[in-house]
């Protein structure tokens, strides 16, 4: 399948305005940071008993977006599906963008951030997920740059090869991610599950944020996008969303089910403001609402209702990271089984956490600093297609629709 692939025009004030609008951001989130630098870490609402703050979830939320936008890359380098080869190259240099994001996250999260690149290279533990992933991170970052270039110079057969690679190190990437919590010995954080947890939710995040990067550009850019081709990604990202509730549940009726982690259970469900955030959030709004709505076949079918099950799924993730990382940490751990402590330095019982003003602006600045790098990309590499066609579009969506009289014409209309 033959596809030309041409940077954005990038020449007008609006293209100009945004990328100095994603400058401020980055530069507001430095300042943030320097300020923790100098003053201390206090200034953020993180605490003794709650280290991981908004900068960890942050930060695992990206790592996710990072593995499930190779499989949309994937679904040409592994798959051989060519009418996804116009996303392919877009999908890479974003999946290697949130990681890069991931890590600023993990860095700006740090009190002390000169030790960020050193600490964790002087002190190698092979018995550490906090050791083991930087490597990890380092090494998919790299297979990220292999594989772009495999796929700017048209190698097929390293395309193959790397992109293979690059998604199975994603996942593991994830998995040990997923494994840094699930290795901790935290009612609400042990878990066998929880990696799997996390690349589930991993897939149904980055392929709704996909579908939504792809279908924004080629509108703003005025380039003809196929709709059979992103109805297709909704169907997959119905899947995947059925896949992470499976695995949601499964993890929250065995926590139910032991009886040293029902107490714990009860909080996290029920318990707490954050609870609003797992039946509300994640499994509403991010999980049946979306399934629902791209299960149907009227609606599974309609570009606008496809985007807005995305976005839901964008968010429903967000609010499953959040779940992870504070609850974890809020409820109180068990250090003496079978005793009460009766004095102690720390305030025991729930704890309490508040995003700050100055870690909003350090996500922020990070988001700023990716921006930056995803459009300054479009100017000046070719990763956008001229165009994303694939042949039989009418056949497709009869096929899905069929009860329903479906011509070129009205997919063009309807994109």
């Amino acid at each position: 399948m033959d596809v030309k692939f041409k940077p954005i025009d990038g020449n007008t004030p609006r293209y100009w305005t945004l990328v100095g609008i994603l400058a401020v951001l980055a530069l507001a989130g430095a300042w943030s940071t320097w300020l923790m630098f100098k003053q201390g870490i206090y200034l953020s609402g993180m605490t003794n008993r709650v280290p991981w703050g908004l900068q960890i979830v942050m930060a695992i939320y990206y790592i996710g977006l990072s593995a499930g936008s190779l499989v949309v890359s994937g679904l040409y380098g592994i798959f051989g599906k060519a009418e996804y080869k116009p996303f392919a190259r877009m999908a890479a240099y974003l999946a290697m963008l949130f990681l890069i994001a991931g890590l600023l996250s993990i860095i700006t999260d740090q009190g002390r951030t000169d030790r960020v690149f050193i600490e964790p290279f002087s002190h190698a533990n092979p018995w550490s997920m906090f050791s083991i992933n930087p490597s990890l991170y380092i090494g998919h970052i790299t297979i990220c740059i292999i594989y772009l270039w495999a796929l700017f110079n048209e190698k097929y057969r390293l395309t193959k090869v790397a992109s293979v690679t690059v998604v199975a190190w994603a996942i593991a990437v994830h998995s040990g991610t997923g494994a840094i919590f699930a290795f901790t010995p935290r009612e609400l954080y042990t878990s066998p599950l929880l990696p799997v947890a996390f690349v589930a939710a991993a897939l149904s995040s980055g392929a709704a944020l996909m579908i939504l990067v792809i279908t924004a550009l080629f509108k703003i850019t005025k380039r003809h996008l196929d709709l059979g081709l992103i109805v297709w990604l909704g169907r997959l990202l119905a899947v995947f969303i059925v896949v992470a509730l499976y695995v949601i549940m499964i993890e929250n009726l065995h926590r139910f089910y032991l009886i040293e982690s029902r107490h714990a259970a009860m909080y996290y469900l029920f318990g707490g403001w954050h609870a609003f955030l797992f039946w509300g959030g994640l499994i509403l709004v991010g999980s049946i609402v979306p399934a629902l709505i791209l299960f149907k076949t009227k609606t599974g079918t309609s570009l606008r209702w496809i985007l807005f099950a995305s976005v839901l799924v964008v968010v429903g993730v967000w609010c499953e990271r959040y779940m992870i990382v504070i609850p974890g940490q809020t409820f109180p751990p068990e250090l003496f089984p079978g005793m009460e402590i009766v004095r102690s330095p720390l305030n025991e019982g729930i704890a309490v956490y508040n995003i700050s003003f100055l870690e909003v602006l350090q996500a922020l600045g990070v988001l700023g600093v990716i921006g930056c790098m995803f459009v300054l990309g479009l100017k000046y590499l070719p990763l956008a297609p001229a165009e994303a066609r694939t042949v039989g579009e009418s056949q497709m969506l009869k096929h899905m629709m069929p009860d329903a009289e479906v011509t070129e014409a009205a997919v063009s209309a309807e994109n």
